[in-house]
């Protein structure tokens, strides 16, 4: 029997912070124990103050496609959008596929992997009133939208009132759990005069980290003139000094829990709604206690060579890879630059799945190009595996992979690909540590975004060049060359029947009556009529002659290699398609034109004027034949 595998998918923001990281790399460990695949939809919105930037980012939520996959985990908590997440969690529901969650309670009806944020945290502000004696005490919130911000938050608050402790409002700064967030915190402390706390109590290490530099800059000791802590006990909190006092959480473990549960419940086995995980707070140097740090030596010195290395290398990439895309004019020459570069992510697969309207018009407004979700289908110009390079011309946006994945045991990570709001497409990148321990996977993807959306703007300014051009040699009225577009072709035929010293026909046209046309059944029909004499021109040419509105009711003809039998089968054909179709149209006028032809080889000092000016005379003459009351049929 064959084995069924298992497509379990990751809802997840920032996956290059050392918290996502930890999670994934559970929830990875478990799923290929068990040889089931993992699809991690990503975005890294909140990144960069950008609103229409967010919207692009957020985008590649809407690719999910839950009716392929068994269950899904989600780090909704890692998502600040608020309408986001309302979306996310709606359609999870919808699904009806079984969802877990970590650290919030966004669908109480869901399974929940918890870790106590509320013990370790009072634990933490307990420790810096009783043991370090502090009394003014800020504090450094994530977003209350946040449920661990709040379980934080509230800790903090709990404590405070516990040790009969004032909560001062100006001494609560509300961010988003961002290293900029600490920065702006304690300078905002600084301009406001207020005195120096005693401790600031930060709800993760990246702001606490970001507070103690912008504290040491401005001569501040940490711990001697304030203790300061933060939340999660980071690589970086653990090998910073002052080292940071934190929390330790169990974040593999959460992680593995979560996959553990789906395949738990994918297989009809009893489980847990709720799993609760605990916490514990490390006391380092950041408080005043000057706990040694645990880790040898030697494999601190192994791990920061080994991410100094590793950043030193992508930076190489990223600039490699900035100057190759650079140097590409089209479609095929940038796929192929990125293609180039596509091994040094160390993956499997990597796929560029595109929009089938990725190449919109330039200059369009936003409602007019994808913005929400993803054309019904996709096509894949690269395809980059360790066995070569393919391309998938045409696949079902609901399939989400290009090529189907039939075995297991892979981790998926679904990029999104866009230029601010406008929707590109996205990239799938297969069996790579790359999207998570990466410091600049999301410079090296926005840089091929940007890249992608550079030759969609030169695609179209070329189109934009090439419709310039048009309207500078073709008639709008008629659709046949104009003046400019007759005089650029025929200088072309003069030249090479000057060589090669073939015979040059000219033939000049000129309408009869136009003006009694205008002037008894208005201009509209006048432009009516003059298109029909330019249709009757264009027919007569075929594909051997060119021809042109050289002004307003007159025309010409140019032949090369032609003779004087030539020319009078010109005016033959023309005088009979002209009266043809005065049967067809039946108008109360008769639409006719006089035609002049001049057959010569180029003589010297004879320039393509002169020859244009005796076709005119030639033509003249006949038309001085006619008279003018034939051209208006009688009643």
């Amino acid at each position: 029997m064959e084995e069924m595998i298992s497509h379990f998918a990751v809802i997840v923001a920032g996956i290059d912070e050392e918290y996502q990281n930890s999670v994934i790399d559970g929830i990875v460990s478990c799923a290929k124990a068990s040889n089931a695949n993992i699809s991690c939809f990503t975005a890294f919105g909140g990144v960069i103050a950008s609103n229409h930037f967010d919207i692009g980012e957020y985008n590649i939520y809407n690719l999910v496609n839950y009716d392929k996959f068994d269950g899904v985990i989600l780090l909704t908590n890692t998502i600040s959008d608020a309408g986001e997440k309302k979306k996310i969690i709606q359609r999870v529901k919808a699904s009806g596929i079984p969802a877990v969650y970590l650290d919030c309670n966004d669908d109480p009806e869901a399974y929940n992997i918890r870790i106590d944020n509320t013990r370790a945290m009072r634990d933490i502000v307990q420790h810096v009133i009783t043991k370090h004696h502090a009394r003014t005490i800020n504090f450094i919130s994530g977003p209350l939208s946040n449920p661990e911000a709040q379980d934080r938050y509230e800790a903090f608050l709990h404590v405070m009132a516990e040790n009969k402790l004032i909560v001062d409002a100006r001494r609560v700064y509300f961010g988003e759990f961002r290293a900029v967030d600490g920065e702006r915190a304690v300078r905002e402390l600084l301009r406001s005069g207020m005195s120096m706390p005693d401790a600031i109590i930060c709800a993760n290490d990246a702001m606490a980290l970001a507070a103690m530099r912008i504290l040491e800059r401005n001569h501040y000791e940490v711990p001697e003139d304030v203790i300061v802590t933060g939340f999660d006990n980071t690589y970086n909190a653990r090998h910073y000094y002052p080292a940071l006092t934190t929390v330790e959480r169990p974040l593999y473990d959460a992680g593995y829990k979560a996959c553990e549960v789906l395949l738990k419940v994918t297989a009809g086995q009893p489980c847990e709604k709720v799993i609760s995980l605990q916490a514990t707070p490390v006391f380092m140097e950041s408080c005043g206690c000057n706990q040694a740090v645990a880790e040898d030596v030697k494999n601190y010195k192994k791990s920061t060579y080994q991410v100094i290395d590793s950043c030193r290398s992508d930076i190489s990439l990223l600039n490699r890879m900035t100057s190759e895309l650079a140097e590409t004019e089209t479609t095929e020459e940038n796929i192929k630059a990125i293609g180039e570069f596509m091994h040094e992510m160390e993956c499997e697969i990597c796929a560029l799945c595109l929009c089938s309207e990725w190449n919109g018009a330039f200059g369009t407004r936003a409602d007019e190009y994808q913005i929400s979700g993803y054309t019904k289908t996709m096509y894949a110009p690269l395809i980059w595996s360790k066995e070569g390079i393919a391309c998938v011309d045409s696949f079902n946006c609901s399939d989400m992979f290009p090529i189907p994945q039939e075995d297991g045991g892979h981790v998926n990570f679904f990029l999104p690909l866009h230029f601010r709001e406008r929707c590109l497409g996205y990239y799938i990148i297969t069996d790579s540590e790359f999207p998570t321990k990466s410091m600049l996977c999301h410079s090296i993807m926005m840089n091929i975004s940007n890249s992608i959306e550079n030759i969609r703007k030169l695609l179209h300014l070329n189109s934009v060049i090439e419709e310039l051009d048009r309207l500078y040699v073709i008639d709008p009225l008629t659709g046949i060359y104009n003046r400019n577009g007759f005089i650029r072709e025929a200088d072309t035929l003069y030249r090479r029947c000057e060589d090669s010293k073939e015979l040059l026909m000219i033939s000049f046209i000129d309408m009869d009556g136009l003006k009694l046309i205008n002037d008894n059944f208005g201009h509209k029909e006048g432009d009516f009529a003059l298109q029909r004499l330019a249709s009757v021109i264009k027919d007569c040419c075929g594909s051997s002659y060119i021809c042109a509105r050289f002004g307003g009711d007159e025309f010409i003809i140019l032949g090369v290699g032609t003779s004087e039998d030539d020319a009078a089968s010109l005016e033959r054909a023309f005088t009979k398609r002209l009266a043809d179709l005065n049967h067809i149209l039946h108008k109360p006028y008769e639409l006719s034109a006089s035609i002049g032809s001049f057959v010569s080889g180029i003589e010297p000092g004879v320039t393509l004027f002169n020859m244009i000016t005796k076709a005119d005379q030639m033509m003249y003459e006949k038309k001085k034949r006619k008279k003018t009351s034939r051209y208006l049929r009688k009643a």
